[in-house]
């Protein structure tokens, strides 16, 4: 049996479909365009700041952890600070092995320094097709798809829609309600989601990380969400391996959960890797996808969320493989799309990868 070690897992192809842009800067770009617009940061020593960051979202709490992303929405509302952010974050994914990735963002949290929503759009996408341009010509290529994020908390969430909609020829490829999850339910955002499903535009909800089964329950049945991010809160109506209908109805649907580990436990929506949902999640057949969330503030990247549910999880190569092939399956890309990645590019890589560990 391959050693699944740190360098051969990094070496995997993986797809990531819940990540944050603003929860993944580089420490030492989050200090250098801090200082060039004059804004204060818990630290300006990137090490010791990637460590408040750490510390400060290890809280057991969503509301206090995404209080940590004032400081990089602060940098992000430049186009240089957006050109710099998105092109990393690409080249970021491909340091990594990530073959497929889906970045989320909130357009209207980035319009604080004059820019407009689609100013903010277009320059984001600016930046991540510079990043895949260097990652390609490296020899690492990455393919990255956008996902424009509504805040629940405020009205602009139709108007978010609106822009996705009309960014979808343009590197946009799908559509999420983002922040705190308890108080502000999914239906109270309906009519984004109805025009979305009139568009054909795909969206995924954040669900079942702060909230329970309600917040599932309206994301998948009353908005018609394809995946949910997190929905780690599921294992609310499973006892003793049997499946509620709301469970059963999501794992017989093929309903992707965007699971992340790192970023549950930081919120206190699970105890442990060890005991996390997602094994039982994946043992009962459910489409599991594994993902970072916010690789800066979880201090994390697809390796390692892998290798921790190797070490302390007793996951194996089989399983790593089973959750890439399924976040590719859901990913917001055309079917044929889809099926090329995993058919010439994921499962070739991972025969590659665990060939020459042997």
């Amino acid at each position: 049996m391959t050693a699944l070690d740190t360098d051969l897992i990094r070496r995997l192809p993986k797809a990531v479909l819940h990540d944050h842009l603003d929860g993944g800067l580089r420490p030492a770009t989050l200090v250098e365009l801090a200082a060039e617009i004059g804004h204060a940061l818990p630290a300006t020593d990137p090490a010791e700041l990637a460590a408040w960051y750490y510390d400060a979202a290890n809280s057991g709490d969503l509301v206090r952890y995404i209080a940590t992303f004032e400081h990089t929405i602060a940098v992000m509302g430049t186009r240089e600070g957006l050109l710099r952010v998105a092109e990393e974050y690409v080249l970021d994914l491909a340091a990594d092995g990530v073959v497929y990735g889906e970045v989320r963002y909130a357009p209207e949290l980035l319009v604080h320094r004059g820019l407009t929503l689609a100013e903010v759009v277009g320059t984001v996408q600016e930046g991540l097709a510079a990043g895949m341009a260097k990652a390609a010509a490296a020899g690492t290529p990455v393919r990255v798809g956008t996902l424009l994020c509504a805040m629940r908390m405020t009205d602009r969430s139709r108007e978010v829609a609106g822009l996705a909609v009309a960014h979808r020829d343009a590197g946009v490829v799908g559509f999420d309600i983002a922040g705190a999850e308890d108080g502000f339910p999914p239906a109270d955002h309906l009519a984004a989601f109805e025009y979305l499903r009139r568009e054909n535009m795909p969206f995924t909800i954040h669900a079942g990380e702060a909230h329970g089964l309600a917040s599932i329950h309206q994301a998948v049945q009353v908005c018609g969400a394809l995946r949910i991010g997190h929905g780690v809160r599921l294992t609310e109506d499973i006892v003793d391996g049997k499946l509620g209908r709301l469970a059963g109805w999501i794992r017989d649907r093929r309903i992707a959960l965007e699971v992340c580990p790192t970023s549950n436990l930081q919120t206190g929506a699970a105890d442990s890797i060890a005991g996390h949902p997602i094994t039982l999640l994946r043992d009962l057949g459910f489409r599991v996808t594994l993902n970072t969330d916010n690789r800066l503030v979880s201090a994390t990247t697809m390796t390692r969320e892998m290798e921790l549910l190797v070490t302390e999880a007793g996951w194996t190569a089989e399983d790593l493989r089973e959750v890439t092939v399924n976040a590719l399956k859901s990913a917001f890309l055309p079917f044929d799309e889809r099926n090329a990645i995993i058919r010439d590019v994921a499962l070739p890589g991972y025969k590659t990868v665990l060939g020459a560990g042997r």
